[in-house]
């Protein structure tokens, strides 16, 4: 009897491998090969082929499509349902469209399942049928959590189910308005031959999902583990297949959270919507500038605010240096919320073109809320940030300054500068110290936006 040919299978990125070694020769992790049995082709066709014969769109039972004409076919706008939660369907783009997979992912108690039943009973309030599958609670410990948070979940169905083929089954039965699964990784094909949460049963389920939602239109939310760097666990193809891909974010001991779209094949990415969890849930944080910002008493050295922009969102931030002197041969460059090699790079440019030396001596900068800034327009606060703690000089309570700083010393302008100004001026910031090519003709009423072209000229102005 011939013996039963085995693959060893990466379960951090599903690269596959003849014989084993104690490194992945693709990702370079080490020990993540996992022998398996080497499948048929064509033997896991049916739930979980991963849309092998006509792509994703196409469902059992059905002719797989062929060439088509794309100028010929009508692409009409789609569709949007809300969620009943304005700063997700913010994050998502306007709400759900008809088809699409959202996979959502956070460290865990960040409050995950209770985000999506929350969005699951507002789906029910407005006549929807939405379906929520849990492979990790069960159908009482579900209600429990419902009762706490005080949501009516009469007519909400419930299915505490793992295998694929059931929950397949049963949701192309009922066809609901929307499916929630918690989570992909406790989920299990009988046509793969491994446990659940490994690449192959995480991948085939996955594929199966993403076909099942493009075939009958279905919304599906995927719930996933994250690893302890913080990225989703599973293969990366999981993030390749879905449309949409969410991060849920919280720093310890804080009652914000924060969901940031990292991937949205119907909005835009990077977009970040905030949430405040209370006793009753999630509840929706309209204006996050203002929560962002602390008013001190009298102003401080080393604090400034900044305006950085989050998808579509303008967003004031407080960024804070402190600037002492060092005992070390190797001063710190410590940064929160900010790149520390772009702050080295920085510290090299306002040493060169102002003048301003801080060898010697520690800095560290501090992005207040923990939020991290990841575009330029930080640049110039960080530097007047920087100088205003090491001379000991605070700067004025009502300016707000942003702008990108050149290694050549000049500032850059910045995209969406009039909107920036407007966020600022709706918040009674009175003065802006902006690049010169962002000064608008005609500033928002109540600002007076002030235009600079090289850095040691902004220094000396503020």
């Amino acid at each position: 009897m011939a013996r039963a040919r085995s693959l060893h299978v990466c379960q951090s990125c599903g690269a596959q491998a003849t014989k084993w070694s104690g490194q992945c020769a693709e990702c370079g992790e080490w020990n993540t090969l996992v022998e398996m049995a080497a499948r048929a082709p064509g033997a896991a066709g049916g739930a979980a082929s991963g849309g092998r014969r006509g792509g994703a769109g196409w469902v059992p039972g059905q002719d797989a499509p062929g060439i088509q004409d794309l100028g010929a076919i009508e692409a009409a706008h789609e569709t949007r349902v809300p969620t009943g939660m304005g700063e997700l369907d913010r994050v998502l783009g306007g709400g759900l469209v008809a088809g699409s997979v959202v996979l959502i992912g956070g460290d865990p108690g960040v409050g995950k399942s209770t985000l999506l039943l929350q969005v699951l009973a507002s789906l029910r309030a407005i006549g929807g049928d939405p379906l929520y599958v849990s492979g990790e609670e069960s159908a009482r410990q579900v209600a429990l959590r419902a009762q706490r948070l005080g949501l009516d979940a009469r007519g909400l169905h419930m299915l505490p189910e793992t295998n694929l083929e059931r929950i397949l089954e049963l949701a192309a039965r009922d066809r609901p308005s929307a499916l929630v699964i918690d989570s992909i990784q406790t989920l299990w094909s009988a046509a793969i031959e491994s446990a659940p949460g490994s690449v192959s049963q995480v991948r085939e389920c996955g594929a199966a999902l993403v076909r099942f939602a493009k075939g009958g239109g279905t919304p599906v939310f995927l719930v996933g583990h994250v690893t302890k760097e913080g990225a989703l666990a599973g293969p990366r193809v999981l993030e390749h297949m879905v449309d949409t891909v969410l991060y849920f974010e919280a720093e310890a001991n804080r009652r914000y959270r924060v969901v940031r779209a990292v991937k949205n094949r119907f909005g835009a990415a990077n977009e970040l919507g905030l949430f405040a969890m209370t006793d009753r849930g999630l509840r929706a944080v309209s204006n996050p500038s203002a929560i962002f910002l602390s008013r001190h008493g009298p102003t401080v050295p080393g604090s400034l605010v900044t305006v950085t922009r989050e998808g579509t969102r303008p967003l004031l931030l407080e960024l804070q240096a402190l600037v002492d002197d060092s005992a070390l041969a190797n001063p710190r460059r410590v940064t929160v919320g900010l790149d520390p090699n772009r702050l080295a790079m920085l510290l090299a440019v306002v040493n060169r073109h102002a003048g301003v030396a801080t060898q010697g001596m520690d800095v560290y900068v501090n992005v207040v809320g923990g939020v991290r800034i990841s575009e330029t327009a930080a640049d110039l606060p960080v530097l007047a940030a920087v100088l205003s703690s090491l001379r000991n000089r605070p700067l004025e309570a009502e300016v707000v300054v942003f702008g990108e700083v050149g290694l050549a010393g000049e500032i850059r302008p910045v995209p969406n500068g009039l909107e920036r100004l407007a966020e600022a001026a709706k918040h009674g910031f009175r003065r802006a110290v902006v690049p010169r090519d962002n000064r608008p003709k005609s500033p928002p009423d109540g600002i007076e936006v002030v235009g600079v072209e090289r850095l040691a000229e902004a220094l000396d102005l503020l």
